[in-house]
């Protein structure tokens, strides 16, 4: 069976990118001064949290009404796959056995 190398080398490549981004925000709160001490302080304060929990959920929904406008805007849906045409065995209970 053929394996296809792209997908391993694209999740290669988003591997390194994800640890370039990680290891780059760490850098960056260690410069700032950001302790364990500071960041729990800071996550406990109620606009932090609406923070944490509403940013990703707004990103999600543009994202959804992004993709919604660009299939609307892309023009007819595409067409539905035929129905599959059903093939008649001849058989019923009782038949065949024995």
């Amino acid at each position: 069976m053929h394996k296809s190398t792209s997908r391993r080398k694209s999740f290669r490549l988003y591997a390194i990118a994800t640890t370039a981004l990680l290891g780059l925000g760490a850098m960056a709160a260690l410069i700032a001064g950001v302790t364990p001490a500071t960041a729990a302080n800071l996550a406990s304060q109620p606009d932090t949290q609406i923070a944490v929990f509403m940013v990703p959920l707004t990103i999600l929904v543009v994202a959804i009404l992004l993709e919604a406008t660009r299939i609307a805007l892309r023009g007819a849906l595409p067409a539905e796959a035929p129905l599959r045409r059903t093939t008649h065995r001849h058989w019923s209970p009782g038949q065949g056995e024995g």
